[in-house]
């Protein structure tokens, strides 16, 4: 299959793309240049067509999207922060951009497979949210991928698009970013290393799901290798939910860390946890269990070092 993974030198879609290659697929990469993007490709740059540009560049998407069987939409801009700051610059890339794939695809015949996320929810209610609860997003990064999330389902309805929609939990794993606005097992694993505490934010008891890259890289297999999920939408994640609390102690125990608290963030959410039946009945099955995902994660990063970085860094 000749598969387009738009952000295939991020975080999660090099993960994808490395599992790809090893059973024979032909895989391009789009995606902007940054160090930590080289960093990740580094090991299969050889194996991989690598188009250096951005979604919101029509002509690029539309030429690079030509000719593939399907394109695993991932780029964008996910710093909830820089989201709040800059609104316009995050909605420009999520749904603009998203909506350059899209219209690339329907002029080509080229099916997608969306990278939505849970984030989109917002404070949906009750748990655990289905795909039919209601988008109450909590931010302008959260707003924009529910906009591109329900373009894409617009774009099946109005065009017969055949789109799929995934909607994973918090995923967490080797690669993943850990400076500004980075991910929370990767930030305070960060901070061990350098030998600063653990920050928590309120009681610690605020708690998430939390998936391997490795599942989620089988969630797409799952969806990747079918043909009758054209305008589904599916929730993806674990069914169990840890704690900030319970996940900074380990931490500090592991890594000999203190563990500091600072005063709560406003409006953030309790608990959230996700319905995902609907592809645990079509055969997904996550394999990785969290305290022995987080162990090696852990461990990788330490063979890195503390003067590591994995915060990606753009060429001027």
């Amino acid at each position: 299959m000749k598969i387009l993974v738009a952000g295939g030198g991020g975080f999660q879609g090099s993960h994808m793309v490395e599992r790809w290659l090893d059973v024979g697929h032909e895989v391009t990469v789009m995606n902007t240049w940054s160090v930590t993007t080289m960093d990740n490709i580094s090991g299969f740059e050889k194996d991989i067509r690598l188009v250096w540009g951005s979604i919101t560049d029509r002509e690029i998407v539309d030429k690079t999207v030509r000719g593939h069987d399907v394109v695993v939409a991932l780029a964008a801009r996910i710093n909830v922060d820089e989201s709040i700051g800059s609104p316009t610059d995050v909605t420009v890339v999520n749904v603009l951009g998203t909506q350059n794939i899209l219209d690339a695809a329907v002029q080509h015949g080229v099916r997608v497979i969306y990278g939505s996320s849970c984030e989109a929810y917002g404070s949906a209610m009750p748990l655990p949210v289905t795909e039919e609860s209601g988008l109450m997003p909590h931010s302008p990064y959260a707003a924009s991928k529910a906009g591109a999330d329900r373009l894409c389902f617009a774009y099946h309805k109005t065009y017969d698009l055949d789109v799929t929609i995934l909607r994973p939990c918090n995923i967490y794993g080797e690669r993943q970013k850990e400076g500004v606005g980075g991910a929370l097992i990767a930030i305070l694993t960060k901070r061990a290393l350098e030998g600063k505490s653990l920050m928590i934010f309120g009681d610690g008891h605020q708690s998430r799901e939390y998936m391997n890259v490795d599942d989620l890289v089988s969630s797409y297999d799952v969806v990747l290798n079918r043909s009758d999920l054209a305008g589904w939408t599916l929730n993806v994640g674990t069914g169990e939910t840890i704690s900030v609390k319970d996940i900074a102690e380990f931490i500090s125990v592991k890594m000999d860390a203190n563990i500091e608290y600072g005063p709560a963030r406003a409006g953030e959410i309790e608990t959230f946890l996700l319905d995902s039946n609907k592809i645990r009945n079509l055969g997904f099955d996550p394999k990785v269990k969290f305290w022995d995902g987080i162990n090696r994660y852990v461990d990788w990063r330490v063979t890195l070092g503390k003067e590591a970085t994995l915060t990606p860094v753009l060429r001027s």
